[in-house]
């Protein structure tokens, strides 16, 4: 949430950020509602001046034994409580939808952020590996991993219905495989903390994150209950300090969970409609930090660092590219989006998001640091990023490791993790 303060004196630049992000939003109505608080709240100061003063008098009044004017005060002061009582009672209403509409308001793109309109706009920055050519026609993921017998589309329908994946056998295995892989490197090289956490939240946590009220839509809710179930470990991450105070010598803390995540992906029928791109239910490992405004930023750039070594490590071709104003997420200040190479559609796909929310959700989540130095506590910056999708590393693997014979050499790192195995056959 952007800080009301600077909603009111930055209005207008306000306004052309949320016009690069190719967004209409109700400014007129904020603006609206904030002059109607202000005129609550003054009317109330002057009523409760007149209140004090009248108080004071019907003191003095019974001191000198005028009880007629007493009574007679006591009730204009009666009126006048009553008249603050009803003036809070809109104030209420009037700041609770005057937050509603705040909750609707993207973030302000980082000045780096490029302006454009969609994808067609974001900018590559870095390309690692070179893709791998094929000396025989190649098969899709779905094609491999039913010959292999190792991934069920059909019955995962049966079982559920669209955009489920049934992993079988090795399949599975693999799964297991590249979480365990890139737990133990965000943990043991990068330094993160893991942790295994709730995978269904409340209605405050997503409203932490900027998931709520926005992007209810998108979200598996479970019924007569305040629950959600998660869509990504960046929600339960990020509110485990809500509304707390942390130390200076805290941060940057550093959290990687691994949890099923669970998306309606309203919006997006017909797209992605093949494999197991885009599912309702999928894995994943996600890095989530909270730092210090100085150093968010730097810390952003070793979160990115830290997504894109699991696939160094895979040696899954890859690059990078910052999303332009028009493609960034809700509640992000700037993202870097890591995509691998998809042999069967030639082309790089998304496997990892990494943004920078500045002090976007920690506003809405009141997660704030005391300086070392003293001075009042201040807001902490938020980040997150993918670390990795594990589906989509899964499609990477079968598809740039498939061999003509049908089989899937199996990348070195993992190895270890397939208990030995070197090929899925």
């Amino acid at each position: 949430m952007l800080e009301q303060k600077y909603l009111e004196n930055n209005l207008e630049t306000v306004k052309e950020k949320m016009t690069q992000r190719g967004m209409d939003l109700d400014f007129e109505g904020l603006e609206r509602l904030n002059e109607e608080r202000k005129k609550i709240i003054v009317q109330v100061e002057t009523l409760e001046h007149e209140r004090n003063m009248g108080s004071k008098k019907v003191g003095e009044l019974k001191r000198d034994g005028f009880d007629d004017q007493v009574d007679e005060l006591s009730k204009e002061l009666k009126n006048i409580s009553n008249n603050i009582k009803d003036l809070n009672a809109k104030r209420t209403d009037v700041e609770s939808k005057y937050r509603d509409l705040m909750l609707h308001i993207p973030n302000i793109p980082h000045t780096s952020v490029p302006i454009g309109a969609d994808e067609n706009d974001n900018t590559e920055i870095l390309s690692w590996g070179k893709p791998r050519e094929f000396d025989f026609e190649i098969k899709d993921h779905v094609e491999i991993g039913s010959f292999l017998d190792i991934l069920d589309l059909p019955r995962a329908a049966k079982i559920t219905g669209s955009r489920f994946a049934l992993y079988m056998g090795q399949g599975a295995r693999l799964e297991r495989a590249l979480i365990n892989l890139m737990l133990d490197i965000h943990v043991g090289e990068h330094g993160y903390l893991e942790v295994l956490p709730p995978f269904i939240a409340n209605t405050e946590s997503f409203i932490g994150t900027g998931n709520l009220p926005k992007f209810e839509e998108e979200l598996f809710k479970l019924k007569d209950t305040d629950y959600y179930l998660v869509p990504t470990a960046e929600v339960p991450l990020t509110n485990i300090n809500r509304d707390e105070i942390l130390e200076e010598k805290e941060l940057p803390r550093k959290y990687v969970s691994y949890t099923p995540c669970f998306r309606k992906e309203a919006g997006s029928y017909g797209k992605d409609i093949h494999g197991i791109f885009r599912q309702h239910q999928f894995n994943k490992v996600e890095l989530v930090k909270l730092s210090t405004p100085e150093k968010s930023y730097d810390e952003h750039e070793k979160l990115t660092r830290d997504a894109a070594r699991i696939l160094e490590l895979l040696e899954l071709p890859y690059r990078i590219v910052v999303l332009c104003t028009g493609d960034m997420g809700f509640s992000s200040a700037k993202t870097y989006d890591i995509e691998v190479w998809i042999p069967s559609e030639q082309r790089y796909r998304e496997i990892s998001s990494c943004s920078n929310f500045e002090s976007f959700q920690a506003r809405r989540a009141n997660i704030r640091y005391r300086p070392e130095g003293g001075g009042k506590p201040a807001f902490v910056h938020t980040l997150n990023g993918s670390g990795i999708a594990i589906g989509r590393a899964f499609i990477a693997i079968l598809e740039n490791y498939q061999q003509e014979d049908g089989t899937v050499k199996i990348p070195d790192a993992l190895i270890p993790y397939m208990n030995g195995k070197e090929v899925i056959k």
